[in-house]
């Protein structure tokens, strides 16, 4: 009589790896506690209310308010926490989006014959070598009013080039290998082949790409929002809490503050957790859009 084995509860070999990682844990970390804040976070005032309409004084930090006061008498802890769920929900949204177009555009050029494989990569090349930012600025130029979701889109359409690249390195890699000949000649549909065994491979890159992507799309939509042309008042954005503060950065120090190291330090954080994947993964190095 066998006797079964205990199932094995040990974590992956990646995720010990990336444990491994004091970066990357710590950035983790510090990314679960700012989307902690932003999504279940009570606020003491509502983010748009103006507390004080008869002077609009902007006051320092104090129990009432612990961050203080905008230009507007806005209460800024409370315009943090929503600018971190509007800050943070367009960059995953544009990442994710931007990673599904370049998975599948890269997997269809990695798998497809020269032809298309060539026309696909020309439009990627064509993407890469135009500055992102610099589209992005075009293109809300042509917009009186850009709402959220057309920022989302506008992002993600700019974003995915560098991951079609990537995604389509590793289909090649995985369409030339022996198993991939063997289940040609075995018969298997070439679609089932692309669908069921070639697009997996290219989940893991995909994943870190993605990572690195959000950092991107927040850093740019708060760079557009301090502009101007991202999000527009009245809603909350890291971005936007720096412009009402840009005329007078020494006078409103802690609005400064305040929204500058949440867009610093939770950029840095999602690019430390994109580069403890990728070592953890194996992962090739990212291209930059």
């Amino acid at each position: 009589m066998t006797v079964a084995s205990p199932p094995d509860r040990r974590p992956p070999d990646w995720l010990a790896r990336f444990a491994a990682q004091r970066g990357a844990v710590l950035g983790a970390a510090f990314l679960l506690v700012v989307a902690l804040l932003a999504i279940v976070a009570p606020v003491p005032h509502p983010p748009h209310a103006q507390l004080d309409i008869r002077t609009l004084r902007s006051i320092p930090p104090s129990l009432a308010h612990p961050l203080g006061t905008d230009p507007y008498a806005r209460d800024v802890l409370s315009r943090l926490v929503h600018g971190g769920r509007l800050s943070l929900g367009i960059g995953l949204a544009s990442a994710l989006l931007a990673t599904v177009i370049g998975t599948c555009v890269g997997a269809l050029a990695g798998a497809s014959g020269r032809r298309l494989d060539a026309l696909l990569m020309r439009v990627v090349d064509a993407g890469l070598a135009v500055p992102r930012a610099l589209v992005v600025l075009a293109a809300v130029a042509a917009w009186d009013a850009l709402s959220v979701p057309a920022l989302v889109l506008l992002l993600a359409a700019t974003g995915w080039f560098g991951v079609s690249r990537l995604v389509r390195a590793e289909v090649r890699d995985a369409a030339r290998s022996e198993w991939a000949l063997a289940a040609r000649a075995l018969g298997v549909p070439p679609v089932r082949l692309w669908w069921r065994h070639l697009l997996p491979h290219a989940l893991a890159p995909a994943t870190i790409a993605m990572t690195f992507g959000v950092a991107q799309a927040i850093a740019l939509e708060g760079a557009l929002s301090f502009l101007g042309v991202g999000v527009r008042p009245p809603l909350a954005s890291w971005g936007s809490m720096l412009a009402d503060a840009a005329e007078h950065p020494a006078r409103l120090w802690w609005i400064v503050l305040a929204a500058g190291t949440a867009l610093v330090a939770t950029v840095l954080a999602v690019n430390a957790v994109g580069e403890g994947l990728r070592r953890s993964l194996g992962g090739r190095e990212v291209a930059a859009s």
